[in-house]
């Protein structure tokens, strides 16, 4: 394999072979851009992951970060492991000098959402893609936030129980936190909260997003709607399947805050098939979104290298 010296690819490496790593693996391979995917790493010696990497010609290895760290050349490393596994990664990746792209809810790094701040931290050498709920829901809030001030914004995640691995089951508890601190730190509410329920039915359900948001004051409805449907067309050019399911409405409630007026939003993701089944869509926005921000920041290493050059 040709070193991206050669070839005017930054080289990648992808940490962690259950279900997003996989899928991302994928991705990368069907639009590698800037990209050249050198590794796939796990621990797992029946992985199924690994075996389809090495099916496809894709060095893998079950020596997980240890295998990473071992390969100067890699420049980018997009870890799928789990939060607690991304605390120890973190500090060796900085160490070596590689950017990590941390699809776990660890969020050693700042937060990342393509269409609501892409681009703002290529400075940074690790960068967290919040959760597949943040991802879907986020740019929502932030649609209605860059247009009038939000005080409260909720999200609630329903996925198919199928579509959750061990690692996303162990990412449980972080994943309420992380997309909550999402909303607000990126989304603009003031307040944030997020649920998450897997559901068991048979056949397994898409993924589907309810999303509450509690204006201040009075606002523009027109304008609201707008921005949304903006938002909605910008991620759905790297998420084909993430679909408003109506427009938005609003509805007079009850709240902390006294008799207010709520936006409703119901989305729902569909995945693009690549590896996992339609209905995993929350994992599908996960490596759709890490590719997208992978690209970027690829490009941006090449760039300063022909700068230097």
């Amino acid at each position: 394999m040709q070193h991206s010296a050669a070839n005017g690819r930054i080289k990648v490496a992808i940490l962690g072979s259950g279900n997003i790593g996989t899928d991302l693996m994928y991705k990368l391979l069907k639009e590698p851009g800037s990209m050249e995917l050198a590794l796939v790493a796990g621990i797992d010696p029946q992985s199924e992951g690994l075996e389809r990497a090495r099916s496809l010609g894709i060095p893998a290895s079950t020596e997980s970060i240890h295998a990473v760290l071992a390969d100067p050349e890699i420049r980018i490393v997009f870890d799928a492991t789990s939060a607690k596994a991304h605390m120890r990664h973190a500090r060796l990746l900085r160490e070596a000098g590689k950017i990590a792209i941390d699809l776990t809810p660890a969020a050693r790094g700042p937060y990342v959402v393509p269409p609501v701040n892409l681009g703002a931290h290529l400075d940074q050498v690790n960068v967290n893609l919040i959760t597949c709920g943040g991802q879907a829901t986020i740019p929502l809030v932030y649609a209605v936030s860059r247009v009038t001030p939000v005080r409260y914004a909720e999200m609630v995640s329903t996925v198919a129980s199928a579509s959750a691995g061990p690692g996303t089951r162990q990412n449980i508890d972080e994943f309420t936190y992380t997309t909550a601190r999402g909303l607000e730190a990126l989304g603009g509410a003031r307040e944030g909260k997020a649920i998450i329920i897997l559901n068991p039915a048979s056949p397994p359900i898409m993924m589907r997003n309810t999303v509450y948001v509690v204006p201040e004051g009075d606002f523009d409805f027109q304008q609201v709607a707008a921005s949304v449907e903006q938002m909605v067309s910008d991620v759905q050019r790297y998420v084909p399947g993430y679909l408003l399911k109506n427009p938005p409405v609003v509805e007079m409630r009850e709240t902390p805050w006294g008799r207010s007026a709520v936006i409703v939003m119901l989305l729902e993701v569909r995945g693009a098939g690549d590896y996992l089944p339609t209905y995993a869509g929350n994992l599908d926005i996960m490596t759709a979104a890490a590719r997208r921000v992978g690209e970027l920041f690829a490009a941006h290493l090449l760039s300063s290298k022909e700068a230097v050059a």
